[in-house]
C-alpha cells in the first residue's frame, strides 16, 4: 500500500506515486565498441518536494563485489514536473520574481485541464549527471507508468558520446519498476540497464 501525503500542492499529484526513497537491484547490459559492459548494481532513488510544483529527484547507482568493495556509478539529480506554459504568476527565469500575484494555489480543476486525449498528463524532466552530462526529457504520466525520452543532451567537453535516452518507469505491485534505453559510445537506440525497487522510506 502506498500512503500520499494529503498536503501536495495539485501539479504533483499525478506524479504522487513517486514520492518517498526506494532502493534496490538492477541489471546493467550495453554492447557498445566491440564489448558488453555488463552487471549487477544497486540502486537507491529519492522523490521529495518542498511546496513548490516540482518533484525534487536523486539517485545513486553501485557495483558491490563479493567482498562488500564498492565502486560507484554515475549519480544524478533533477526535477520532475508537469509540462504547462508559464504564467505572470510563475517565478524565473533565474531569480526573477512572478510579475503578478497569484489569486489563488493552483486547483485539481486547473489540473484537470492540461490532461492529454490519452487521458495522461505531459512532462517535464531535467536531470543532472555527476559527470556533467544534463538531459532533458519529454513524456507522459498515465496512471502509475511514465514513459519519457530525451529532448536535449548537453554534454561537457571531455564527456563521452551520448546521443539519446528513453526511460519507462511504473508501479507494479508495489514496486517502482524502471527501464532505460540509451544511444550511447556509437551504438543505436538499445536497452541499457533496468531494477525494481521497493519502498523504505
Amino acid at each position: 500500500m502506498i500512503d500520499l501525503p494529503t498536503d501536495l500542492p495539485a501539479d504533483l499529484v499525478p506524479l504522487s506515486w513517486l514520492l518517498g526513497v526506494w532502493e534496490g537491484t538492477g541489471v546493467l547490459e550495453y554492447d557498445a565498441q566491440g564489448r558488453t559492459m555488463s552487471g549487477e548494481f544497486s540502486h537507491r532513488v529519492s522523490f521529495s518536494h518542498d511546496g513548490g510544483d516540482a518533484l525534487n529527484y536523486s539517485a545513486t547507482a553501485w557495483f558491490e563485489d563479493a567482498d562488500g568493495n564498492r565502486t560507484d556509478l554515475v549519480a544524478e539529480t533533477g526535477f520532475w514536473r508537469l509540462s504547462r506554459p508559464a504564467t505572470e504568476a510563475d517565478a524565473g527565469p533565474a531569480l526573477l520574481p512572478a510579475l503578478a500575484p497569484r489569486s489563488e494555489p493552483r486547483s485539481v480543476h486547473d489540473v484537470e485541464e492540461l490532461r492529454t486525449e490519452a487521458g495522461g498528463f505531459e512532462i517535464t524532466v531535467a536531470l543532472v549527471h555527476s559527470d556533467g552530462i544534463s538531459e532533458l526529457y519529454l513524456g507522459q504520466v498515465r496512471g502509475p507508468r511514465i514513459d519519457i525520452a530525451t529532448d536535449a543532451i548537453v554534454r561537457p567537453a571531455g564527456a563521452k558520446e551520448y546521443a539519446s535516452a528513453t526511460r519507462m518507469y511504473g508501479l507494479v505491485d508495489g514496486h517502482l519498476l524502471w527501464a532505460w534505453d540509451v544511444a550511447a559510445l556509437g551504438s543505436a537506440l538499445s536497452s541499457h540497464a533496468s531494477a525494481r525497487l521497493a519502498k523504505v522510506q
